[in-house]
């Protein structure tokens, strides 16, 4: 007999069972216990907190970091007819409102957060009315500084604990070490240790490390050798469009994405590739989270990630629906030396950083003692060829600075596009000279935001493409032309970063960089520098065996995946002796029947790996039955 949770279940989701650990996080968490759950990418995380909140009262509060994400969830939830809301940066302040006071008033079960938005004060003053049943906390590694992803914001969740004191806490990640685990309860303030673990292992995903010196040609070689969805990571947004670009040459259909691009062009592309429009997403480490694409066959990394925990994430993406699928790591001596590179890229010294926040005063013009609660646009470029810094050094000695307390630096603002109206609403009824793509613009803007007559309001210009049926280019000047007219207030979307204040400047020499935010972590970011040279050189252990040893999952010889570039070369011992066997039948050049290597006595599974892969390295050619070797 089901019980109210399989019975959820059923008519929402229409699975007939709860997989793995599912039931005992829901159950866990039912009880009022806060909870960790680490489950591998693909493991069913949202089930454990969307069936619990519907046999609750009240609304559980998920903070996750994507917006993308919290759409996509909530979009989902409301197609069940599943009440639910989320709060992001570009809603008017009355759209805010409405919301949480849906929450207070109304059936809304879900709420997602950003993490940023708890500060908020409005946020704060709602929430002390809403009945929350528990809050969960999505991409938790992201409160942990020993985590490779550590996100200041997350802080602010152990503050939202203390005004809902009775709450109980879901903490949800796929990647985290033992040391994670530990420092997300105490972050987070659990009232006792309670984790429940799956297994990350991946029977289907084959870890394969190539060295090479040539990276493009192997990329090339490798997508032409296989079929299916495919996603090459690669650090630079520059590297992303030119591999693209390579790869499309090449005849292989591809797209470039990183976070500088507009968000409706990463909608697009997203969208095409996820529709199998093109083949191949080359992306920085900025797609991935939230990507909901279960047939991708193959995962490359072209540059070295910064640790095991982004690379098992991101390589984790590979074969979600089960099916056999490859993670591959291109590898060779520069990533070393660039990977150990990055070590003092990401924390320059202490001096220079108290140099950085000195000439931050002199290029602000703030005296000493004053600046506090100030914001200036950061021109990073113009601020590096005034002093003669590198950007990538100063991008680090002000995130250093921020984690100290001296400032707030937000490198990527959200560059929505605001607007005001300058006149009533009667006013406006009664314009003249407005053209009739004026009139469509202005209808759009008021059929889609509230608030515009009392506040500045965040826009989508996407969106009012599409209401007015005009392209981007004509509702831009339009806008210009109401602003020059002084019909409304028009703020363009930018990009500008921009530096905050948070205390009085000081003198440069005054300034104190703790422990914890300079020598602990980057011993901690050492290690993960380490961890990943040590997993790309390591070829006498499964790769497999190695990322969940790591995780700190207890493995042995007989864990073996079987299908890692490890596994196979210890699975043959008498590989080369195969292959040279094959390549002396074929030096003929003739066209051989495939049943010909019958007659060479070994393992038919050995056989079928060593021809896989002798095909993969184009050492014969298949035409129909036959295979032919050109010596």
């Amino acid at each position: 007999m089901a019980d109210k949770y399989q019975e959820i279940l059923r008519t929402y989701w229409g699975y007939p069972d709860f997989r793995g650990i599912q039931r005992d996080i829901i159950e866990s968490i039912a009880r009022g216990e806060d909870t960790l759950g680490l489950m591998p990418t693909g493991g069913g995380k949202s089930i454990t907190f969307q069936v619990p909140a519907l046999a609750q009262k009240g609304v559980c509060i998920v903070v996750t970091p994507l917006i993308a994400l919290m759409k996509d969830q909530v979009q989902h939830l409301k197609a069940r007819n599943i009440l639910a809301e989320a709060i992001y940066t570009g809603l008017s302040r009355q759209e805010i409102l409405r919301i949480l006071e849906n929450c207070i008033f109304g059936e809304i079960k879900f709420l997602y957060v950003s993490p940023e938005r708890l500060s908020s004060e409005l946020f704060q003053t709602k929430l002390r009315h809403i009945p929350v049943s528990f809050i969960t906390v999505d991409e938790a590694h992201c409160i942990s500084q020993w985590g490779y992803d550590f996100r200041p914001s997350y802080l602010e969740i152990a503050k939202i604990r203390d005004m809902k004191p009775g709450v109980p806490v879901l903490a949800l990640t796929a990647t985290a070490t033992p040391d994670v685990v530990e420092d997300i309860q105490n972050q987070l303030h659990f009232k006792k240790q309670n984790v429940f673990k799956m297994s990350f292992a991946r029977k289907n995903l084959a870890y394969v490390v190539r060295t090479t010196n040539d990276k493009l040609t192997e990329m090339v070689h490798i997508l032409q050798c296989t079929q299916g969805s495919a996603i090459i990571y690669a650090r630079s947004r520059k590297r992303t469009k030119e591999m693209a670009e390579l790869l499309n040459k090449q005849g292989i259909s591809a797209t470039f994405y990183h976070a500088g691009l507009d968000s409706d062009v990463k909608d697009i592309r997203q969208k095409n590739w996820q529709n199998d429009e093109i083949r191949v997403m080359v992306a920085t480490n900025a797609f991935g989270m939230g990507i909901d694409k279960s047939d991708v066959r193959m995962v490359i990394h072209i540059d070295c990630p910064d640790s095991l925990e982004a690379y098992f994430q991101e390589a984790g993406r590979g074969g979600r629906d089960g099916e056999k699928a490859y993670a591959v790591l291109l590898y060779n001596q520069s990533d070393e030396n660039k990977l150990m590179k990055r070590i003092d890229e990401t924390f320059p010294d202490k001096e220079f950083i108290k140099d950085v926040y000195e000439h931050l005063a002199y290029f602000f013009q703030v005296a000493v003692g004053s600046g506090m609660g100030q914001t200036f646009m950061f021109e990073i470029e113009k601020f590096c060829f005034t002093y003669k810094y590198f950007p990538t050094r100063v991008n680090s000695a002000l995130r250093i600075l921020e984690r100290s307390g001296y400032i707030h630096y937000e490198d990527n603002p959200d560059g929505k596009a605001r607007i005001r109206f300058n006149i009533s609403r009667n006013d406006l009824y009664l314009l003249e000279n407005v053209s009739e793509k004026e009139e469509s613009v202005i209808t759009g803007l008021l059929r889609n935001y509230g608030g515009l007559f009392t506040d500045y309001v965040y826009i989508d210009e996407s969106l009012i493409e599409r209401v007015s049926e005009l392209n981007r280019q004509q509702v831009y000047m339009i806008l210009k032309n109401l602003s020059a007219r002084h019909i409304i207030d028009f703020i363009p979307r930018r990009k500008t970063p921009y530096i905050s204040y948070t205390r009085p400047r000081e003198d440069g020499f005054r300034v104190i960089i703790p422990e914890e935010v300079w020598e602990v972590r980057k011993k901690q970011f050492t290690a993960h520098i380490k961890s990943i040279i040590s997993y790309a050189k390591n070829d006498s252990i499964c790769r497999s065996r190695q990322l969940l040893s790591y995780f700190g999952e207890k493995t042995k010889m007989k864990d073996d995946c079987g299908i890692c570039d490890v596994c196979i070369d210890h699975k043959i011992p008498q590989k080369q002796t195969i292959i040279s066997e094959i390549l002396d039948l074929l030096k003929d050049g003739k066209p051989h029947d495939i049943t010909e290597l019958n007659q060479l006595k070994y393992d038919s599974e050995d056989m079928a790996a060593v021809l896989e892969e002798m095909v993969a390295e184009n050492m014969f050619y298949v035409e129909g039955d036959k295979i032919v070797h050109d010596p």
